[in-house]
């Protein structure tokens, strides 16, 4: 399963720049269901110097493959990629249950890379093990 994190104030839209966001809600999801797992809030911040609130919003989205956000700075960016989290930017302000159902899809079908290399990464490695055996 992927762990994918929304940048929200409602819990119901990506409504948030990652740098000020509130809150996230952060969901495991398969090709077949998504459930929320996570909903991590955080105090009211000030877009623009505070570099300091980035490590923290990281370190909240260990284990996410990627983060829906509305706008992100290029020092977020950087963090981001380097934790292993693809940052996705969005122009509008968007519900979560669609781009849910987005995701679901693209696992099924394929086609976005980020989420192909995931999946391909994975596979491999599940191919790897049951090649090596099983041993109590």
């Amino acid at each position: 399963m992927l762990k994918v994190a929304f940048a929200t104030d409602d819990r119901i839209a990506v409504n948030q720049h990652f740098g000020a966001a509130v809150g996230f809600t952060i969901y495991a999801l398969d090709a077949e269901a998504a459930k929320l797992v996570q909903v991590v809030e955080f105090a009211v911040e000030a877009m623009d110097g505070n570099e300091d609130k980035l490590g923290a919003k990281i370190e909240a989205l260990g284990g996410c493959a990627a983060v829906y956000c509305l706008a992100v700075g290029a020092s977020a960016v950087r963090q981001l990629l380097a934790g292993g989290i693809q940052p996705m930017r969005l122009d509008d302000e968007t519900a979560i249950e669609p781009l849910l159902g987005q995701l679901r899809a693209a696992i099924r079908d394929g086609g976005v890379p980020w989420i192909d290399k995931l999946v391909r990464r994975d596979a491999s490695r599940f191919d790897r093990m049951a090649e090596e055996g099983w041993q109590e």
